[in-house]
């Protein structure tokens, strides 16, 4: 295999990115990004990975969620922090359940890029290229907005920069506090079954931390109480990006994307002999390759050996995505090989992109029973194959949305109409999430009863 290093992508076959007219302008932006701070440091992306390990081998579980495309325009404190409570919530839910540790990882702080499943948009006999996120181009219709334009890439790491910035603030500066578990029940969620299922949860984490406290053990003492780890992740589609961000380790050597600490390589470019895998090859963070229906046990290895040849232990994320229906048809036999091969793969479950559907109506959606049909898939296959089911992939919002039809709400194609405010795909609301979370709860109850009896 070719050396590495962060420009060496640019040799090879790429899909799904854009073309920069004004390639002046893009090697002014490119320079101006490559003398930017880091984003994230090289010591957080390896505590990641020992995390990773960790739910491999099914003494963790990963939660990974977030939009399905961040926005410039919707970009404010409050969704950044409704995001975090969230996700804070279901990591109480599902920690109680399995008792044990859950990683959290946001799809955010740099999930500005989408691939589309075409180039090009047709309103009213009107063709224009695709919008294909924030950092790259513009979703009005309009032919001067949907031109690719480099100077965007400025704005999303400064954006990003500002969520990192107040992530941290939140998990370590209080909100994060187990004290404030009843704080986390946004307000619209508390009076839905669920919401209130949250609180009783609640009441009896700080019924614990009082039993705790009175034993001798609080917050002063133990910072875990009040403190947590919370990183960030989003495909790395836009290259022109991730190579500025590049940096080397001056403890390990070692190269580091250090735009997010998790990245992720999507179903449409996969491409063992393309540019995505070849960039990410060469960074040491934890990466994540979505895996559909049609994928092949030579193309998984051939995955594995190019981005984690050593067979290290947390390197690698394997994001099955593959539908409801079909899931239980393809998987096993896959899953099953790979087994044989003793990979170290940390395997999750996209339960999103599989079940998208378009309604009468022309909204694009997700049903929650189809949703939550696949993750139970998912869990009895690995139940079956004595593997583990490492963890879960969602998109997802704080907001009180209505993208995804279904749940709790009842949600019908009808009622998509009333908050419909995704920039690209339909993500699960906060009401959604918190009942997903109580039903993967009892999957991980089941799962953590047939390991101790087996």
């Amino acid at each position: 295999m070719q050396s590495w290093n962060e420009k060496s992508w640019r040799n090879f076959p790429i899909k799904q990115h854009p073309i920069y007219k004004d390639q002046e302008a893009l090697l002014q932006v490119e320079k101006t990004l490559k003398n930017y701070p880091p984003l994230i440091f090289a010591g957080e992306a390896r505590k990641l990975k020992q995390a990773f390990g960790a739910a491999s081998r099914g003494e963790a579980f990963l939660l990974q969620g977030g939009d399905c495309a961040e926005s410039f325009s919707q970009f404010s404190a409050v969704n950044i922090r409704d995001l975090f409570k969230i996700m804070m919530q279901m990591s109480a839910i599902l920690t109680f359940a399995g008792s044990c540790p859950v990683i959290k990882v946001g799809r955010l702080a740099g999930q500005f890029a989408k691939p589309r499943s075409s180039d090009f948009e047709k309103i009213n006999n009107q063709e224009l290229p695709s919008y294909r996120g924030d950092i790259i181009n513009g979703i009005a219709f309009d032919k001067d907005v949907r031109e690719p334009d480099s100077s965007r890439m400025l704005e999303a790491y400064h954006q990003s920069a500002a969520t990192l910035n107040l992530l941290r603030a939140f998990a370590q500066g209080g909100l994060a506090d187990l004290k404030e578990v009843h704080q986390w029940n946004l307000d619209f969620v508390k009076n839905n079954s669920f919401g209130k299922q949250y609180e009783a949860l609640a009441n009896r984490i700080t019924e614990t931390l009082g039993f705790m406290e009175a034993c001798g053990i609080n917050p002063q003492n133990t910072p875990a109480l009040k403190e947590t780890e919370f990183y960030t992740s989003h495909e790395a589609l836009l290259l022109h990006y991730e190579e500025q961000l590049v940096r080397q380790d001056s403890l390990s050597g070692d190269f580091y994307d250090c735009s997010a600490h998790m990245l992720w390589i999507g179903e449409r470019t996969r491409d063992c002999n393309g540019a995505h895998l070849e960039f990410l090859r060469g960074v040491k963070n934890p990466v994540g390759v979505k895996i559909g229906p049609n994928i092949t046990k030579d193309e998984i290895l051939k995955i594995c050996d190019i981005l984690n040849p050593q067979n290290e232990s947390g390197r690698l994320n394997l994001i099955v995505r593959m539908g409801a229906n079909i899931i239980e048809e393809r998987f096993p036999k896959i899953l099953e090989e790979i087994l044989k091969e003793g990979r170290a793969i940390l395997w999750s479950c996209d339960p999103m992109h599989g079940n998208t559907i378009k309604t009468s109506n022309g909204y694009k959606t997700r049903d929650f029973q189809s949703i939550l049909s696949e993750i139970k898939s998912f869990f009895a296959i690995h139940q079956e194959l004595k593997s583990y089911a490492g963890g879960i992939h969602l998109e997802m919002t704080g907001a009180n949305v209505t993208e995804c039809i279904g749940g709790s709400q009842a949600i019908t194609e009808t009622t998509l109409a009333c908050s419909y405010d995704t920039q690209c795909d339909p993500r699960l609301n906060a009401i959604q999430s918190i009942e997903l979370a109580f039903l993967i709860a009892d999957l991980l109850k089941k799962s953590k009863k047939v390991k101790q009896e087996g």
